[in-house]
This record gives C-alpha cells, sequence and structure tokens, in this order.
C-alpha cells in the first residue's frame, strides 16, 4: 500500500505539478486541516465578493473608527457636506449613508444584529452595498398613496432592529395616516379649546358607503394619505360630492372632508429641537391651493400664540423632534389649524441652510445623547466561531454579500 501511495502522489506531481507545487507550503504552514480550510475559504469569499464590487474592500482600522448615520432622503441635499468635520461621543467621525427608501432594504435579527442594505452606482452599474447604521435621520415620507410609495416595511424594520431615529420610528410610523394625526389635533383642540387652538372642522369616512351626509358647501375633500397638494379637491355642491364619492370607492381608501376656507395667507409655524420659525405665504396665482402655483413668502414674528401650537402639537406620539403646524387665516380673520408635519417637512424661506445646520446639531447632540448608553450589539468574535456560518451561506451569492457585510461592519 505505501508503493501504491508513493504512485499516486508521483503520478498527481506529473499531472498537476502547479497544484502541487501550491498545496506543499500550505500543508506544511498548515496547523490543522480544518483551520486551513475555513480560513482560504474566509478569505477567497472576501476577495472575490470586494473583486466584484458587491462589498466594499475592509477599511484600515482608523477609518473604522467612526459611527454610520444613514440619511434617508431624496439627492437633492448633500447631508455629508452638512456633517463633514464633525464628531460624536467624543472622538468618533461620522460617516454618511444618503438614500432614498426606494434604494434601500434590510434585514433584522431578534438578536440585535441588523444589516440595511443600499443601492448604489458604481462604473454605470448598479451594486448593492450592506453597512450597519448607527443612528437615522429620517427627511422623506414612508407613505403616500401613489404607487410605490409605501415604505412602512422598512420602518418595521428599523424598528425591529431598534435603531434610534429623528423623528422616533414610533411617530414616523403613526404620520402614515393623516386622520390618524388629525386625530391627536382633536385631542388637543379639547384640552385647549378652540380659542387657543383653532383647529378646522374635519369629517371622517371610512370609505365611500359612508359619504351620504352632505356637508355645507363649498367643502374640500381629502383622499387617503397624500401630500403636496395630491388627492385634495374642492367641491362645490352635493352633485360634485356624489362625484367625488364614487372615485373614493375606486381607490379603496377613507376621505376627509372639512369646510372651504377663502384664505388671505397661510401659515407655517416650524420647530427644530429650540429653534421656531413662523412663515406667511400669500398666493399670487390665485390658486386655492395656496402651496400651488406662486405664491409669495415671508418670515413673520414668533407669537406666543404660534408657539402654543407648536409646541403643544410636538408633544404627539411622544415627542417630535422636528415638526411644523399648517394653518390658513381666512379673510373672515380667523386662523384655521388644519396639519401638523413631522421629520420629512420640507425647508423653506431664506434660512435653508441655517434650518439644515441646526437638524445636524440635533442629530449630532441625540447621536451623543443616545449611543452614550447603546449597548454593542455585534461584538467582535473569533474569526473561527463564524467561519462554519460562512462557509454554510457560501451556497448563495447573495447571503455571501451579507454574511461578509456584517463581519466586516462589526
Amino acid at each position: 500500500m505505501a508503493n501504491f501511495g508513493e504512485f499516486n502522489v508521483r503520478d498527481r506531481a506529473v499531472l498537476y505539478p502547479e497544484v502541487e507545487e501550491e498545496a506543499a507550503p500550505q500543508a506544511a504552514a498548515a496547523p490543522s486541516v480544518g483551520s486551513s480550510f475555513f480560513s482560504s475559504l474566509s478569505q477567497a469569499v472576501k476577495q472575490t465578493a470586494a473583486s466584484a464590487g458587491l462589498v466594499d474592500a475592509p477599511a484600515p482600522a482608523a477609518a473604522r473608527k467612526a459611527k454610520v448615520l444613514l440619511v434617508v432622503d431624496e439627492p437633492h441635499t448633500d447631508w455629508a457636506k452638512c456633517f463633514r468635520g464633525k464628531k460624536v461621543l467624543g472622538d468618533y467621525d461620522i460617516k454618511v449613508e444618503q438614500a432614498a427608501f426606494s434604494e434601500l432594504n434590510l434585514v433584522a435579527h431578534a438578536d440585535g444584529t441588523y444589516a440595511v442594505d443600499m443601492q448604489v452606482l458604481r462604473n454605470g452599474t448598479k451594486v448593492v452595498r450592506s453597512f450597519r447604521p448607527d443612528f437615522v435621520l429620517i427627511r422623506q415620507h414612508a407613505f403616500g398613496m401613489a404607487e410605490n410609495e409605501d415604505f412602512r416595511h422598512l420602518v418595521i424594520g428599523m424598528q425591529y432592529a431598534g435603531l434610534p431615529s429623528i423623528n422616533s420610528l414610533e411617530s414616523i410610523y403613526n404620520f402614515c395616516d393623516k386622520p390618524w394625526v388629525f386625530a391627536q389635533l382633536v385631542a388637543i383642540y379639547k384640552t385647549l379649546g378652540g380659542e387657543k387652538f383653532p383647529l378646522i372642522e374635519q369629517t371622517y369616512y371610512p370609505n365611500h358607503k359612508e359619504m351620504l351626509t352632505l356637508p355645507t358647501f363649498p367643502v374640500v375633500v381629502k383622499i387617503g394619505h397624500a401630500h403636496s397638494g395630491m388627492g385634495k379637491v374642492k367641491v362645490e355642491n352635493h352633485y360634485d360630492f356624489q362625484d367625488i364619492a364614487s372615485v373614493v370607492a375606486l381607490t379603496q381608501t377613507y376621505a376627509t372632508a372639512e369646510p372651504f376656507i377663502d384664505a388671505k395667507y397661510d401659515i407655517r409655524v416650524q420647530k427644530i429641537g429650540n429653534n421656531y420659525k413662523a412663515y406667511m405665504r400669500t398666493s399670487i396665482s390665485g390658486n386655492w391651493k395656496t402651496n400651488t402655483g406662486s405664491a409669495m413668502l415671508e418670515q413673520i414674528a414668533m407669537s406666543d400664540r404660534y408657539k402654543l401650537w407648536v409646541d403643544t402639537c410636538s408633544e404627539m406620539f411622544g415627542g417630535l423632534d422636528i415638526c411644523a403646524v399648517k394653518a390658513v387665516h381666512g379673510k373672515d380673520g380667523k386662523d384655521y389649524i388644519f396639519e401638523v408635519m413631522d421629520c420629512s417637512m420640507p425647508l423653506i424661506g431664506e434660512h435653508q441652510v441655517e434650518d439644515r445646520q441646526l437638524i445636524t446639531e440635533l442629530v449630532i447632540s441625540k447621536m451623543n445623547q443616545l449611543l452614550s448608553r447603546t449597548p454593542v450589539l455585534c461584538p467582535q468574535r473569533p474569526l473561527t466561531t463564524q467561519q462554519p456560518q460562512l462557509a454554510h451561506m457560501c451556497q448563495t451569492s447573495g447571503q455571501v454579500q451579507e454574511s461578509v457585510s456584517v463581519h466586516q461592519e462589526c
């Protein structure tokens, strides 16, 4: 048998000399067959994934001393520029990852581990990169009635992962239905009264079947949960109201109706942290939707009345770090509050740069406050304890990407 073994070795050396030359020194240096196999496999997976552009190459130790901030926003604002040079927890840099909801996905485990996947363009090709954010700033609506605008599942995933955020994920989820938010305004109205909190009258219809009781016309009907004037119709008479009810039947959603206010101008009172601003917007084009068409915007004095509105609204859903109250001032001389916006509110006026700076400082303050007491959810483990799992996950390329990325970020 010894001669037979020697014959096989010599025969293999003749047929595959390059394999024999590489295998010999590895066999001599390897402490064990198992550890050599898993070490080679892990290295091969990492090199292959990095060369293919599926994951980032491991960063140097100095570069990894940073906290990752995920900003959910459209690309028109460069939030990385706002946070450049800023630090948290003493000496941690802030690495900003910015993407819209439509470019994100995630997986979260009950043990506290998670990974966010983000689509990025590299050399004109879309690839997916995984990372572990430490904090989230959300500047985009999480839900809309238009097609492909429902991202509530991502908010749920972030909450499942226990990610701290501005505003809180609980409040962002609660803001995904405007009548649900309006119900909070009704509660404030009942507490403060109409003199201090002049809330507009509104009727809620869970579906078109209940749109039988005719309101006093003209009214504004709002269909479902929409933004920027979408799904909002002015109805002059009961014939038009019946037509709108038939449209609501097709949408299979709820609707609200409120009296039409002949507005002189509309009011927006915003709060970012402890900073307050009030604006007056007057329509120039004559459109009854003051946020549509040409309008003149000017900043006005912040009164105690306005401050009471926004301070009280900022307490809903456990607290809103960023919010704004919208109202109209009618030609009858009265104010009518009709909506409150959360952290997805657009920035307006001449002080947008200042407002972005205020948001930046608010995020840093919250990161210092929350991350200092956040336990480490993904401790560094010996490589040998992760390699069998890595070998198992090599069966599909998508799983390889996830496992390598999570391992690198932890």
